[in-house]
């Protein structure tokens, strides 16, 4: 049944106790019987050995688990901006989240950039105040922020017994009880509020109240009738609000130490919705050329997105699919709608981490990975031939930073390249290309971190020695003013001649807008569609070779203006041959310029060092552009070249001590100054 199940994802800035939270949620729902640690490298979610090593997560890793009869698909995601992609590809087909908040630090950086991910797949949210045991904890503190810097109403479920260290339980504020833990966690003590907390409980309460009574109609007239509000009314009526994304509520704990989750697994159910719940997925349908809303529907036509990629040895490519319409069993044909392909999905597992165990079918609203689907990548629509709907695909970010790789030895380079091959498959913003005038391999990707992790599983994983150069940053190129080109192409081939002519404008788009190609000619004759597709092909081609320098372009306009076509001569080799050199020409006589990538800088540091630290960003050639101060630490967000940001983090602990902490995130290009 569908009102039984949920797919929830746990999502936070790095470090707020993702992993953690979800560990607990997986012991006290029975499906581990040992609580793994993320200290000591032992969290079941966290299975990659780099993961351990770290204590961080690195790929998103599914699990199903079962609470009041509900089967409850969690995904546990990244923290780290640098592995933004694995974040971005689960909110696509998740139905509801936890965003988990740090008590000392509140709203930081990476929690912004999630909760704009979830708001752009509107998808419904409760909150969790973790940490409520850590110096500095201020569970009314972070609920300001969240209001404040994530722009939602918040309804506090629950208020703190104690802070920091004399944090010992919740008020449950529907209920109107206090709640602690015992026996490690496992089980809830209910008691009466204490006299000294009454009033601080019914303010707390009227305030639940006030935030409801501006969703709903129902509650505003209770409460101004002076009647009682149930429990199950406040339930009902947070449920509605919370599907449309009006109110966040928000439940206090400290899940190292086992106090608050089943509350928060309990609001799992509670509030957040079914798969039939949410806002019907859009699609578009291939041969009535429409889009349409695709209903959660078991009984309806297979449907499904391939939203991960992920190898494994044994059995290969191992799709991670939602199911949003009909099902598939194992062993029969499944086709990949974009690709035009038909392929056998051999086996059907349920993901627990690194494990799984082998199902029958997949049906609607359900997650699970597919075995067999050698040619599916991330973002591929599969489903029936006979009801071709493709799936919205996902956006990912363009890689910010290079290196080059090599092997030790030539005999190991076609072994690379399949490797390389392998990694840019599972991760959508990990690029490989192949410089052509050194032939060396360069790779792409989001950060130090991010390209630091590939190479290490290349090293270990894969068990490949390899050669690594130092950190390069990505470049674009584009144009300055407009320009306009007619060029003219001639070649004789296996004795017939191949001619195209044709004229190109091309001047520069906002920053941001992206590369556009407009057929606005009027030759005197009509030109034939193969033509026209094939002078696409040439520009669309070029736009990611360059001008200059040989890095992409991005941010130009290009008009073909005009156009003179031969049946005799006129081919389509000829025409896109002409169309890549028409655009070449034309942007070198328009002032090309290089763009460098911008970052995005958000710093935490004590209020000893701000301003050291505010100091050394200056001197890397960055931009403060704000400071907001906290009791314990000031938090300052900057700008600065992706370039000057190399070694940044040992210049940081220099300053500070290594008490100050940073995360980079690509904001947009700009023109490279001369420094």
């Amino acid at each position: 049944m569908l009102s039984k199940m949920r797919n929830i994802g746990i999502m936070a800035h790095i470090d707020a106790g993702k992993t953690t939270t979800t560990e607990r949620i997986l012991f006290f729902t029975g499906k581990s019987h040992r609580i793994g640690e993320v200290d000591d490298g032992e969290a079941i979610m966290d299975w990659m050995e780099q993961e351990q090593q770290r204590g961080i997560t690195i790929q998103s890793a599914a699990t199903t688990t079962y609470w009041r009869e509900h089967q409850i698909n969690i995904i546990d995601t990244p923290g780290h901006v640098d592995f933004t992609a694995e974040v971005e590809r689960s909110l696509r087909v998740l139905d509801g989240a936890i965003a988990i908040f740090d008590a000392v630090r509140g709203v930081e950086p990476q929690t912004e950039t999630v909760w704009r991910q979830a708001k752009r797949y509107n998808v419904p949210c409760i909150g969790y105040i973790n940490k409520m045991d850590r110096m500095g904890a201020d569970f009314f503190n972070v609920l300001d922020d969240i209001e404040n810097k994530l722009k939602i109403n918040t309804a506090p479920m629950q208020i703190p017994i104690g802070r920091e260290s004399s944090f010992e339980g919740v008020i449950d504020l529907t209920e109107m009880k206090e709640i602690r833990w015992k026996n490690n966690g496992e089980d809830l003590v209910f008691s009466d509020i204490a006299p000294a907390r009454e009033e601080i409980a019914r303010k707390w309460r009227e305030k639940l109240i006030d935030a409801l009574s501006g969703v709903s109609d129902c509650i505003t007239e209770k409460y101004l009738a002076g009647g009682e509000i149930e429990p199950s009314l406040i339930k009902s009526e947070l449920r509605k609000a919370v599907l449309k994304r009006r109110l966040l509520p928000v439940f206090a704990g400290a899940s190292r130490r086992n106090l608050g989750v089943q509350p928060v697994i309990d609001a799992i159910v509670d509030y957040l919705p079914a798969p039939d719940e949410t806002v019907s997925v859009k699609g578009y349908n291939l041969k009535k050329e429409e889009d349409i809303n695709i209903p959660c529907d078991p009984k309806g036509q297979p449907l499904a997105l391939v939203f991960k990629i992920q190898n494994d040895r044994e059995a290969g490519s191992l799709c991670y699919v939602r199911m949003y319409s009909g099902f598939f069993k194992s062993g029969n044909a499944v086709y990949n709608i974009g690709k035009k392909k038909r392929e056998r999905a051999n086996r059907i597992l349920r993901m627990h981490s690194n494990k799984s165990e082998s199902v029958d079918s997949l049906y609607a609203g359900d997650i699970g990975v597919i075995i067999g689907m050698k040619l599916a990548q991330t973002g591929d629509t599969i489903g029936s031939e006979g009801w071709p709907v493709l799936l919205e695909k996902m956006q990912f970010p363009e890689p910010v930073m290079s290196i080059s790789i090599e092997p030790k030895t030539m005999s190991d380079l076609d072994k690379l390249k399949d490797i390389l091959a392998l990694l840019s498959k599972e991760d959508p913003t990990f690029t490989i290309r192949e410089n052509e005038e050194t032939g060396q391999l360069i790779i792409s990707g989001m950060g130090e971190l991010h390209l630091d992790v590939l190479v290490t599983r290349i090293f270990k994983e894969y068990k490949l020695g390899a050669k690594v150069g130092n950190p390069q940053v990505t470049y674009r190129e584009s144009i300055s003013k407009a320009a306009e080109q007619e060029t003219s192409f001639s070649k004789i081939i296996a004795g017939k001649e191949n001619a195209a002519s044709l004229t190109l404008r091309v001047e520069g788009a906002p920053r941001g807008s992206g590369n556009k190609y407009v057929y606005a000619a009027k030759p005197k004759i009509e030109i034939p569609a193969e033509i026209l597709e094939a002078i696409g092909r040439g520009i669309n081609g070029s736009f990611s070779s360059g001008i200059v320098m040989g890095y992409p372009c991005i941010d130009i306009t290009v008009t073909a203006t005009d156009i003179k076509y031969s049946e005799l001569t006129g081919t389509e080799f000829a025409f896109e041959a002409c169309a890549s050199m028409a655009f070449d020409d034309a942007c070198r006589n328009a002032s090309p310029i290089l763009l460098e990538p911008i970052m995005a800088v958000d710093l935490v540091c004590p209020h000893d060092f701000v301003g050291e630290v505010m100091s050394l960003v200056t001197q890397r050639g960055g931009q403060i552009l704000s400071m907001n101060s906290k009791p314990d630490i000031d938090e300052v967000k900057a700008q600065a070249p992706m370039e000057k940001m190399f070694g940044f983090m040992t210049s940081l602990r220099s300053v500070s001590q290594g008490r100050a902490g940073f995360s980079l995130e690509f904001s947009h290009f700009e023109k490279k100054s001369e420094r």
